[in-house]
């Protein structure tokens, strides 16, 4: 499966420690991420993640365009909720075509450890049959 992975400034290190907890199940997925996500959570748990551009230069826009092409199982978007102007178009967007194209996706921690294990359990291989 194709796990997204997305955070903000301010989540960055909790990205980062979210993946060092749950390495064992990522390292078994693909794993893609905005750039300095994937250079952070690469850096920090040694899991191979592919880098797109940076959020603000339109790498959650190429993770959006890719969940409309149903490449992507699941998405992580760790969002700062503290942050004074607010989700950004491009993550309203990113959670509107998760809902339209029905990708399981998590904006804080709890829920994305819930995925995680229900990943770990098989709970998301429906996703694996529908592309078949």
């Amino acid at each position: 499966m194709t796990i997204a992975l997305i955070a903000e400034d301010a989540k960055k290190e909790l990205m980062v420690q979210f993946c060092i907890a749950y390495c064992g199940v990522l390292n078994h997925h693909s794993i893609i991420a905005t750039s300095s996500t994937a250079k952070t959570v690469s850096e920090a748990t040694g899991l191979s993640v592919t880098g797109f551009l940076g959020g603000s230069q339109g790498g959650t826009q190429q993770i959006a365009s890719r969940i409309g092409y149903d490449e992507i199982d699941i998405v992580l978007l760790f969002r700062d909720t503290n942050n004074i102007k607010g989700p950004s178009e491009d993550c309203n967007e990113l959670l509107r075509l998760c809902d339209i194209h029905n990708i399981p996706v998590a904006t804080n921690i709890a829920t994305a450890e819930v995925l995680i294990h229900g990943l770990e359990r098989g709970d998301l291989d429906w996703r694996e049959i529908l592309k078949s």
